[in-house]
């Protein structure tokens, strides 16, 4: 009779899976996918998700008085259902302000009305799908499968690479709990990997240093025990003197 133990929530002889590494957009790619899109909403969503780093929901539910003039959008976020305002790049207020300069007296203006429309009368406010297949359009041309939430990886990204940037800094406006999870994006990419360690290789070969360089060896055993051995006698002594002495003692 053995005591009861709590089963545990993963099998016995199942291994733990590890956590898939967050994929992010490379910076020429994200540049050819800005560049197959059609309309400025859809620039300056991209360009929000980039810069900001906010979930596809919470800034998809920006109301048009969350647009601070200081460059920051309020975002409610996703968890704590806290109101948050976001710094944001000068392009994607840019790209904004065309969009709000096309929508002129077509859409209902006023501080709690939704920021993003659908381009197609009637117009309804933009929701996740309808944002969604608007990348997804932009992906066939390219080929590429990337998706809403890897812009937000790579924003997170970016802003680790910055050196004036504290880990910190980047838990606060990514809105994570805890800032473990902010550690995942400071491990480097394998292409990050592979460029940092053939710049090594050229460093190395713009210095004169090759990697395979010959070393001058010691004398193998070989040619130690061919070589002559001197005399036995007194150390430093001339071989002229030693010899007359060994001839005086054999008389």
């Amino acid at each position: 009779m053995q005591p009861f133990r709590q089963p545990s929530r993963r099998g016995t002889y199942q291994p733990k899976e590890p956590k898939p590494t967050p994929r992010i957009i490379p910076d020429q790619a994200f540049n050819d996918l800005f560049a197959g899109l059609k309309y400025n909403r859809d620039r300056a969503l991209i360009a929000f998700y980039i810069s900001a780093g906010a979930r596809a929901s919470e800034l998809l539910g920006v109301r048009q008085g969350l647009v601070s003039p200081d460059q920051t959008i309020g975002v409610v976020r996703k968890g704590s259902q806290v109101l948050q305002h976001l710094p944001a790049s000068a392009d994607a207020f840019v790209w904004l302000r065309l969009y709000q300069q096309e929508l002129r007296g077509m859409v209902p203006k006023h501080p709690s009305e939704p920021l993003w429309w659908t381009l197609r009368r009637p117009f309804r406010p933009l929701e996740y799908d309808a944002a969604r297949m608007v990348f997804t359009r932009a992906n066939q041309l390219l080929g590429a499968n990337w998706t809403l939430h890897d812009l937000r990886h790579s924003a997170a990204k970016r802003m680790v690479r910055d050196p004036n940037l504290t880990l910190a800094d980047v838990q606060w406006v990514m809105g994570h709990a805890h800032i473990t999870t902010t550690e995942i994006y400071i491990a480097p990419t394998p292409d990050e990997v592979v460029a940092h360690v053939l710049a090594h290789h050229e460093r190395q070969r713009a210095e004169g240093r090759p990697s395979r360089r010959r070393r001058a060896t010691a004398p193998r055993c070989w040619q130690r025990c061919s070589a002559p051995r001197p005399p036995a006698g007194r150390a430093g002594e001339p071989d002229r003197e030693r010899r007359r002495r060994q001839a005086r003692r054999a008389t």
